[in-house]
């Protein structure tokens, strides 16, 4: 009963020649977006969107998927050997839709309602700092890192006023630090100093103290809404 009420749900339609109108048909059901906010990194199987987004069930991420899929926006793919499993990426036309969730989240973190320290996944965090990036401000800067997540390693580099933000460990790293999103979230935009989280046990640094203090140094939340 629960999953036939989910279909027929999910079948609404605006009725709307107005192509925002058609785009809130494609994904404008509860967790549509956040499901693809997580294959903007890369492919992802069913068990890893599940773990990154604690708060969607079994039933709902499956319609989700298959909704998506039925559009046109995420397909189904299976990672080479030795893996071998199923996994879910975006289409190249899914993965357009990435500016507009750079530019909701920026107009989203503007309420005055906003809370930072809730829960944040790793590609929230990857894609926040793509949102926030400003090349200007990063001229100078030259910072490679690594973020550990559990048993996952992220990319984040600046060079030369560019930005690079992949899953998977870089190349070279300046510094490591381990820990969970929301922590780094405090750092790079609440400005709650690297000592206190240090102190408190919530994030571990190895290597380049300073480079990490340097990336932290060109984010900056965006001003709240009048």
């Amino acid at each position: 009963m629960e999953l036939e009420k989910i279909t027929k749900k999910a079948s609404r339609s605006y009725d709307d020649a107005c192509g925002a109108a058609h785009a809130l048909d494609l994904i404008g059901e509860r967790w549509a977006l956040l499901v693809m906010r997580e294959l903007m990194l890369g492919p992802r199987r069913f068990s890893d969107l599940r773990a990154q987004l604690p708060g969607i069930s079994a039933n709902v991420l499956t319609q989700r998927l298959e909704g998506l899929e039925a559009a046109g926006i995420v397909r189904r793919a299976r990672l080479a050997p030795p893996a071998s499993v199923q996994v879910y990426e975006l289409t190249e036309w899914g993965l357009e839709a990435e500016p507009i969730l750079l530019h909701m989240g920026m107009w989203g973190a503007r309420s005055p309602q906003h809370d930072p320290t809730l829960y944040f996944s790793p590609a929230s965090l990857m894609l926040s700092l793509r949102a926030k990036f400003e090349p200007a401000r990063a001229a100078t800067t030259d910072v490679s890192l690594e973020m550990r997540f559990g048993g996952e390693s992220y990319t984040a580099a600046v060079q030369a006023g560019r930005l690079t933000t992949a899953r998977g460990a870089p190349a070279r790293a300046d510094a490591v630090v381990s820990g969970q999103p929301v922590t780094l979230i405090e750092l790079f935009y609440v400005k709650t100093p690297l000592e206190v989280l240090e102190g408190q046990g919530r994030l571990a640094v190895e290597g380049d103290r300073g480079a990490l203090l340097r990336f932290a140094d060109l984010w900056e939340m965006p001003p709240k809404a009048g």
